[in-house]
């Protein structure tokens, strides 16, 4: 069995969501005690992850330094922090597979994917990132050109273009690692995000692609069996923060497409995750919602949102 796993960024920092280096590294570390126990079973994996918290560390870092060193771009913090994370990770599961005697490697791959110039998200962004704001720190950044918008009780967020993945660009790279044996990383943070220019050159995007749309496009492509996105959460939840709210199990993917068009799942959080999960069910794959600590009974069927695959040619899927 082949198995994607997009992991949430709540993988990568403690439970309250601090990113410390030392949170960071014990966040890690647990997560992939969970993938080494798959891998030493026999399961080929690949892994993405998140990158949100890191990503705002960095903008933080942007923000204060702005009079000392220039600002960098979101797709050199992109890399930056698929750089920083894939050592975490190799770090983690190179120690966790010895542990348990596996002879399996892992490699890192710092990652492109490719985007439309003219994508309509450009014009309109809103995918959220960096830390909580207070409304006069939204008012200083907004006054500088940025665009946010008041999340509640919690404060303002910085949000962010975050266009469609159209081609992952270093998907020989990938199939070749794999076929060598090696649990991959890549796509972090959804790919690095470019655009190929009038010239046919690439150039680095000023956005952040989602990574679960970039996960179901790359499942696909790498003929994963399963694509697991991993959350905070055992399941997708119909009507969260209401009374008739209710975990969904094993499900289609018409019915949790209707879902999604009727509003259960929120745009930035779950609602990305959904429509990836339904993507790669489309295509002829199983995807898997759910937590990271259950991702094995997932894979077994017994936990987590199953969306099963949709029939593409007669006689299987």
């Amino acid at each position: 069995m082949r198995v994607l796993i997009a992991l949430g960024g709540n993988a990568m920092t403690s439970a309250d969501g601090r990113a410390r280096p030392e949170d960071q590294r014990a966040a890690v570390a647990g997560a992939m005690r969970t993938v080494a126990d798959l891998v030493a079973d026999g399961v080929e994996v690949v892994l993405t992850h998140g990158n949100g918290p890191q990503v705002g560390n960095l903008l933080v870092k942007n923000e204060i330094a702005a009079d000392v060193v220039p600002a960098v771009p979101l797709d050199w913090c992109g890399a930056q922090t698929q750089g920083s994370i894939g050592v975490l990770i190799l770090n983690a599961l190179d120690s966790a597979l010895a542990r348990r005697g596996a002879a399996t490697r892992s490699a890192v791959l710092v990652s492109r994917t490719l985007v439309d110039p003219t994508d309509r998200h450009f014009a309109s962004p809103s995918k959220p990132i960096g830390r909580y704001l207070t409304s006069d720190e939204a008012a200083a950044l907004i006054e500088h050109g940025q665009v946010c918008r008041d999340r509640g009780e919690r404060g303002w967020r910085r949000v962010v273009a975050s266009p469609r993945p159209r081609e992952f660009l270093e998907l020989a790279a990938a199939r070749a690692l794999l076929a060598s044996g090696h649990v991959v990383v890549c796509a972090g943070g959804g790919g690095v995000p470019v655009v190929r220019g009038a010239d046919g050159e690439f150039h680095g995007a000023d956005a952040v692609v989602d990574k679960d749309l970039t996960a179901a496009m790359l499942a696909a492509e790498l003929d994963v069996d399963v694509l697991v996105i991993a959350t905070d959460v055992d399941a997708a939840v119909a009507g969260w923060g209401t009374p008739a709210a209710r975990p969904i199990g094993e499900v289609g993917v018409a019915e949790l497409a209707a879902l999604a068009a009727d509003g259960h799942f929120a745009d930035g959080s779950m609602g990305p995750k959904v429509e990836a999960a339904c993507r790669f069910a489309e295509r002829g794959g199983r995807a898997v919602i759910t937590s990271l600590h259950r991702i094995a009974e997932a894979l077994r069927g017994d936990a987590g949102t199953i969306v099963n695959p949709v029939k593409v040619r007669e006689g299987g899927y």
